[in-house]
């Protein structure tokens, strides 16, 4: 067996059991919370009736001790069955496919700007070190990293919405318009730049610090010192040297912030009303509907666990002196 193959087959029997432990933590932790979707129905119907609540428990299979609950609901996932969201009357596979791909937009857009502008931000300052230049993208670093996410949102909907009004306050399209292939896509794009900005600006300050460490302690590096010693040009140095061997860092940190910017994107989505998973995730909490919060509980679990996995492999490939194992 190749080296790669070998290397995804213990990562998927890895995977396996992560995945159930997750699954029954998530099920016993949100079901110790008090309330359930059933309470939420019979507030919103005016029913205090105590029959007719029973009959929806049994209905919905809420009756049932919690650890045959439990058990059935991991056969029903081990079968790719999430249930079904009684709240919104539809299936909760259906309904995480139909906002997964907002998400996985804003969070490919996120994601890619707070790496791009933390790698350029952190060797420009490794290279102007101690001097203004370094300073100055110290304190906006700083000021990135020490604002709120859904303040900085709310003052970019202030600012570029509302006093300047050049982009839209929230949502995802505009309603009711007719759109062609490329007014749709620019569309989307300018809805996205906001919370797209706003759930980025705390990642470009963690990058940019640890871009800027890394570079600096690769240039401290033995090779680096013999290169210059041998004559070669300061800037193919930093570029063709120091640069890909710095890069580990930032991907490393970039898969295990994938959780992280997954949450994030509950506050930035509720402010900015775009409709992926986050804001269905902060709508499933107070609606009680657990079925549906499992559900996203789960997919942005095995998200997390793939995206790691695609960092060891690019970590390959960035180091030839690591071996996938």
């Amino acid at each position: 067996m190749s080296r790669f193959p070998r290397f995804l087959f213990r990562r998927v029997l890895q995977v396996v059991p992560t995945v159930v432990m997750i699954v029954v933590l998530n099920f016993l932790i949100l079901h110790a919370a008090p309330g359930d979707v059933i309470d939420v129905l019979a507030g919103e119907a005016g029913a205090s009736n105590p029959e007719f609540v029973r009959d929806l428990r049994v209905r919905f299979g809420l009756d049932q001790p919690l650890l045959v609950q439990l058990g059935r609901y991991l056969l029903n996932t081990l079968s790719f069955d999430l249930g079904f969201s009684i709240r919104n009357n539809v299936a909760v596979a259906d309904l995480i496919l139909a906002r997964l791909p907002a998400t996985l937009l804003l969070m490919g857009i996120s994601i890619t700007i707070a790496v791009a502008v933390g790698i350029v931000l952190g060797v420009t300052a490794s290279r102007f070190v101690n001097r203004p230049l370094d300073g100055a993208i110290a304190i906006f670093a700083l000021i990135c990293y020490a604002t709120p996410t859904f303040w900085i949102g709310l003052m970019m909907i202030v600012a570029f919405a509302v006093k300047l009004p050049w982009l839209p306050t929230g949502g995802m399209l505009t309603i009711g318009a007719e759109h062609t292939t490329w007014s749709l896509i620019l569309d989307i794009g300018r809805h996205a730049i906001l919370p797209a900005a706003a759930l980025s600006l705390f990642y470009v300050a963690i990058y940019t610090r640890l871009m800027r460490a890394s570079m600096l302690e690769v240039f401290g590096q033995d090779y680096i010192r013999t290169a210059e010693a041998k004559g070669l040009n300061e800037r193919r140095v930093a570029y063709r040297h120091v640069l890909r061997n710095a890069l580990l860092p930032i991907v490393t940190i970039a898969g295990v912030q994938i959780g992280s910017i997954l949450g994030g994107s509950v506050l930035v989505e509720t402010v900015f009303a775009w409709p992926g998973l986050g804001r269905l995730a902060y709508e499933a909490v107070f609606q009680r509907d657990f079925n549906l919060l499992l559900g996203i509980l789960l997919l942005s679990s095995v998200l997390v666990i793939v995206v790691n996995i695609i960092v060891d492999l690019l970590y390959a490939l960035l180091d030839p002196r690591i071996e996938l194992k």
